[in-house]
C-alpha cells in the first residue's frame, strides 16, 4: 500500500535569504515577507554589518532582485553571479535542499505563521551547528590556504 499525503491548496509565501561560508561553517539568514530588491538590500546590509571585519564574495544566480540596478552594495561585499542554469555551483543550494528534506517534506501547515516557525527552527539548526554547514558545503572551499615554504 502506498501511503497517502494530504494536499495543501492554499498558496501563500514567505522567503528566506541565506549565505553560508564553507570554510568556517557560518550561516547567516533573514526571513522576509517579500522577495524583491528592497528585501535583498536589507539582507545585504545586515550581512555586511554582521561580518563587517570580512571581505565577502557572495555567489548568486541572476534572479531579478540579485541583478537589479537598485541593489545597494555595502563596501565589504562583492557579488559573483553564476552562469544560467547552474545552481549546483552555489553552496547555499545545498542548505535549501537539506532544509526542504528534513523540515518540510510531506508536511502540511495550518498557517503561514506555522511555516515561518518551522523555517526559524530549520535555519537555527544550521546557524548553531557550523560542523553541519561545513559538511553540507564540503568541496566548496574555493579559496583554501596554501601552505608553502
Amino acid at each position: 500500500m502506498v501511503p497517502s499525503v494530504a494536499r495543501q491548496m492554499i498558496r501563500e509565501y514567505i522567503y528566506a535569504y541565506s549565505a553560508i561560508a564553507p570554510q568556517t561553517g557560518d550561516c547567516f539568514s533573514m526571513i522576509a515577507p517579500y522577495c524583491n530588491t528592497e528585501a535583498m538590500n536589507c539582507f545585504l546590509q545586515q550581512l555586511a554589518v554582521q561580518y563587517s571585519h570580512y571581505r565577502i564574495v557572495l555567489i548568486l544566480d541572476k534572479a531579478g532582485w540579485h541583478i537589479s540596478k537598485n541593489i545597494r552594495l555595502p563596501d565589504n561585499l562583492f557579488l559573483m553571479h553564476l552562469p544560467p542554469y547552474s545552481p549546483e555551483l552555489n553552496p547555499v543550494e545545498l542548505l535549501w535542499r537539506e532544509i526542504r528534506r528534513k523540515f518540510f517534506h510531506n508536511k502540511i501547515f495550518n498557517s503561514l505563521d506555522d511555516v515561518e516557525d518551522n523555517l526559524v527552527v530549520a535555519l537555527a539548526d544550521y546557524h548553531n551547528n557550523t560542523d553541519a554547514v561545513k559538511r553540507l558545503a564540503n568541496g566548496y572551499s574555493f579559496f583554501n590556504k596554501i601552505d608553502g615554504g
